[in-house]
């Protein structure tokens, strides 16, 4: 083999063993520093590490019950133009440090997605940046399709929020948890309760587990 033929076999050479490097870590699966291979699982399947608090299989349960609980009530099915709804936060009473708005996150989720336009969301979280893009139209910073001296920001017809409340116990065989979700849309304009569901979850285990 000539300098030449060295040459250029060496880059090719090169290449075919970074792809071997890679394709010999991917055979060996992802594994967390224990050595347990890791287990990819759909968001409702209820895993091998599991406690008696609140899950991913819970939040999807929970979440698909009340968006479609939510679609079936007149004001919302039988409505001429949909209702418009802002988001209040939810309340956690249970022991669990629960990521709590992502319950209501994926019931606008799924109502946005799957309801046809039937019912609108308010994204009260950005007005910080919705007032500020405002006024830099009034000012004349940026350009504007419509009269910015004209306030369009929608008010909310209905509030739609919830609350988690559980009871615990715990003895020298184990630990029990039950966790009632409540969630309510409430008339802004008269404070009446115009629909209200609950789902139920109670598990019981041998030992506690550690939720973040």
């Amino acid at each position: 083999m000539n300098a030449l033929t060295v040459r250029r076999f060496l880059p090719a050479a090169a290449a075919l063993a970074v792809a071997a490097a890679f394709t010999g870590c991917a055979s060996q699966g992802v594994k967390n520093p224990s050595g347990v291979p890791v287990t990819e699982m759909r968001p409702d399947e209820r895993g091998f590490v599991a406690g008696t608090g609140v899950e991913s299989q819970d939040l999807v349960t929970v979440t698909d019950r009340m968006a479609r609980s939510i679609l079936g009530i007149p004001v919302i099915a039988q409505a001429a133009n949909p209702p418009v709804v802002a988001i209040e936060p939810v309340i956690n009473e249970t022991r669990f440090p629960i990521n709590k708005d992502i319950f209501l996150t994926r019931i606008r989720t799924q109502l946005n997605s799957k309801a046809a336009g039937k019912v609108s969301f308010l994204a009260r979280e950005n007005m910080r940046a919705l007032e500020r893009e405002r006024q830099l139209k009034l000012t004349g910073q940026v350009t504007a399709s419509a009269d910015p001296n004209v306030t369009e920001f929608l008010g909310a017809d209905y509030f739609l929020t919830g609350k988690f409340q559980g009871i615990s116990t715990r003895t020298s065989q184990g630990v029990s948890d039950y966790i009632l979700y409540s969630f309510q849309l409430i008339d802004a304009r008269t404070s009446l309760i115009i629909w209200e569901d609950v789902a139920e979850i109670k598990k019981q285990g041998l030992e506690d587990a550690a939720y973040r």
